[in-house]
């Protein structure tokens, strides 16, 4: 089961209107989608995102709005293509959930997830780009270690690089989590190979860069007093969305609608563990 994460937040701070035009950036499964779709009349919502598979979803999922929802299948960087399919130029809101969908972590062919079995695979979308077991694979030790220091903000990165490199070729996705669990034993509640996946999915799917090019041209996509909303789960996530939306409120182009971010209830954490370290910021466009 697909659960949204912090879902009355998130309408509230994209403040829907029955009759305006949203742009759901990162589609997943539907959740939101169906959430903004439900309270429209002769709005639309489009639904992107660059995961084929989960757009697919999405499709079955909210069937029942499909007349409100236009799909798209694109990476942030291709947010302004979404909308001339439609010969739009403006959104009135944008909402982009920034964590990796329930379908990609449970899927053992996606390979995102050290739960079971699978292929070294990673990328959100399957039809481009070097997949984990390249990665792993192929990059040069010090390089790893920098990666997985970095993006995952392991401080044991170079015993893990070091690890990885000497039982290459790895081979699947719990050959990797083994590989790194014997290097660095578990200290506290994550698995010893949590930070080293994450990471890893990160550089697979370019996602620095992809959310500057969201935080770069997300809010140039709104109308006139048009609402942002990011929800962040990790800390590198976040520091981005709280520099770029500050940046644009010093300089008078938005307004900042979360002096602090957003969290979760502990109703909803209990309902929905996943949301646990989930970051809900907002702005509106002047």
């Amino acid at each position: 089961m697909h659960l949204s994460v912090m879902p009355q937040e998130s309408l509230a701070m994209l403040a829907v209107r029955p009759d305006g035009i949203y742009l759901d950036a990162t589609a997943g499964l539907g959740g939101h989608t169906a959430l903004i779709a439900e309270r429209l009349t002769t709005g639309l919502v489009i639904a992107s995102d660059r995961d084929a598979e989960s757009l697919a979803l999405a499709r079955r999922n909210t069937a029942a709005f499909a007349s409100k929802i236009h799909f798209h299948h694109g990476r942030f960087g291709e947010l302004g293509e979404a909308l001339r399919e439609l010969r739009l130029e403006k959104v009135d809101g944008l909402l982009a959930d920034l964590g990796i969908s329930r379908y990609q972590i449970m899927e053992p062919a996606r390979g995102f997830s050290f739960l079971s079995d699978g292929p070294l695979d990673m990328r959100m979308d399957q039809t481009t780009g070097a997949t984990a077991a390249e990665l792993v694979n192929h990059t040069a030790e010090k390089a790893l270690a920098d990666l997985i220091f970095q993006l995952g903000e392991e401080r044991r990165a170079r015993k893990v690089a070091r690890a990885i490199v000497r039982a290459r070729p790895l081979r699947s996705t719990l050959h990797l989590a083994d590989v790194v669990e014997r290097a660095v034993p578990r200290t506290g509640h994550l698995h010893p190979a949590t930070k080293t996946f994450m990471a890893l999915r990160m550089a697979v799917n370019d996602e620095m860069a992809e959310l500057d090019r969201l935080l770069a041209t997300g809010p140039e996509l709104l109308e006139h007093g048009g609402r942002m909303v990011a929800i962040s789960f990790m800390s590198i996530d976040d520091r981005k969305v709280k520099e770029r939306f500050k940046a644009l409120g010093r300089d008078g182009r938005a307004a900042i609608l979360t002096k602090h971010p957003l969290r979760p209830s502990d109703e909803e954490i209990a309902r929905n563990p996943a949301s646990r370290s989930a970051k809900l910021r907002a702005l509106a466009w002047n």
